[in-house]
């Protein structure tokens, strides 16, 4: 790979003779892996080039690495190099997507697929020019010790067989929202993570949107104080959209709105308030059994300081085809809301601030940044963004939600968990 790739903002800033000594350490790794071990001549150049890459201009800038020897080469030497193996479970729709992303991340190799339609499999081989199977158990027999990771996008409920099959073959796992629809799977699919070693992640991707990661700092950093009271909403032409799908199936799907497009809100309330959910009261509307469309949900949630109160409202009989949420968090010392577009922070005896975030909402920039975390988790350059335990939170929650409405009184979220422990 020419050199065209390296982290030119971060050579410039170095003179002439340190710019040289950079690419001639690159030309040395190159040509040692190619002599060493022939077998990685495909992956060496791109390795020597990621390492450099992953150099940050202040490293290369700074007094910290201004000797263009030791320290510099060392850099390069820790530098990340990822051969990242994955298999894909589910390729149509959202899955095809996050096979090319993953395919366009520097060191991830699609090794194969698995998907029950068999269109689904012809366009992916045609695509990626890899086999696709019926069956993710095959894939498994036929692949399992060339992969490293495997990516799941299939209805709810099949989540926690896949995932734990996975698991069990030593294998690190982004799986899709809701991570399960039982609190016992999600409590047994985390547990097992943790004694394989392997990173369990879930595809929650508010986690990576500016205006929530906006949200979630102005509450950390106490600029509206303790916060006491939070209001949440969406909607959206959810029930005519699914109709026909395995979205409106409650053995594929597990629910309704709820642990569809809901989860995401349920999510991003308990991310950003960094709370953890205590107990709830619920009136759901179904548009047939196990199909939840319209919720109103009253619940009680621990934040870092204090317990607060929520409110949330969903619809799935809403006229837009894409969600449409919004947010209000009030605390001791102001109001902080998002309405989707502007941002407004009100403090007391402070001119109120509106702003409105542009940028990196997409859906693409976000699977993105989602799948981009995922990788960088499991080569060690980053921390899982939404790690196991998040879906644990987020499946209590729900069940306890659908529990509450059921038996029209309050349920304690914790012990759900609890005895899924036990």
């Amino acid at each position: 790979m020419p050199f065209q790739a390296l982290h030119r903002p971060a050579l410039l800033h170095l003179g002439a003779a340190k710019r040289v000594a950079v690419l001639q350490v690159g030309l040395q790794l190159i040509v040692f892996h190619r002599l060493v071990a022939p077998w990685t001549r495909g992956h060496a150049s791109r390795c020597a080039t990621h390492a450099l890459t992953c150099l940050p201009p202040v490293a290369v800038g700074s007094e910290r690495s201004a000797d263009s020897g030791g320290s510099l080469f060392r850099a390069l030497a820790y530098a990340p190099c990822m051969d990242l193996p994955i298999a894909m479970i589910g390729v149509g729709g959202l899955g095809y997507l996050q096979a090319k992303t993953f395919d366009r991340i520097d060191g991830v190799r699609i090794v194969a697929a698995a998907d029950v339609s068999q269109e689904a499999r012809r366009v992916f081989e045609e695509t990626f020019g890899a086999p696709a199977y019926e069956h993710y158990r095959q894939l498994f027999h036929e692949h399992s010790g060339d992969l490293a990771a495997v990516a799941i996008v299939t209805p709810h409920t099949l989540h926690y067989e896949q995932a734990l099959a996975a698991i069990e073959q030593g294998l690190h796992v982004l799986i899709e929202k809701p991570m399960v629809t039982d609190v016992a799977d999600a409590v047994d699919l985390v547990d097992s993570a943790a004694t394989k070693d392997v990173i369990l992640q879930v595809g929650y991707q508010r986690h990576f949107h500016p205006a929530f990661r906006e949200i979630r700092r102005v509450i950390t950093d106490g600029r509206i104080g303790a916060l006491h009271t939070a209001n949440a909403y969406l909607g959206q032409n959810w029930i005519d959209l699914h109709g026909d799908a395995w979205r409106t199936d409650p053995s594929l799907s597990g629910g309704g709105q709820l642990y569809d497009t809901g989860s995401h809100l349920l999510d991003a309330l308990l991310w950003t308030t960094d709370a953890e959910p205590s107990s709830v009261t619920a009136c759901v509307e179904f548009a047939e059994p196990k199909i939840d469309v319209n919720s109103a949900i009253s619940m009680e949630l621990e934040g870092p300081d204090r317990s607060m109160v929520a409110s949330v409202g969903l619809t799935g009989d809403g006229i837009e085809v894409d969600p449409h949420e919004g947010y209000v968090y009030w605390g001791a010392a102001g109001r902080l809301s998002y309405d989707g577009d502007d941002l407004t922070i009100a403090e007391t005896d402070a001119p109120t601030y509106t702003t409105q975030v542009e940028g990196g909402t997409d859906f693409e920039t976000l699977n993105r940044r989602k799948i981009e975390n995922f990788a960088a988790s499991i080569d060690g350059t980053a921390d899982p963004a939404v790690p196991g335990e998040v879906g644990v939170a987020v499946t209590a929650l729900t069940e306890a939600i659908y529990e509450a409405a059921e038996t029209s009184a309050p349920v304690d979220v914790q012990p759900l968990i609890d005895r899924a422990r036990e």
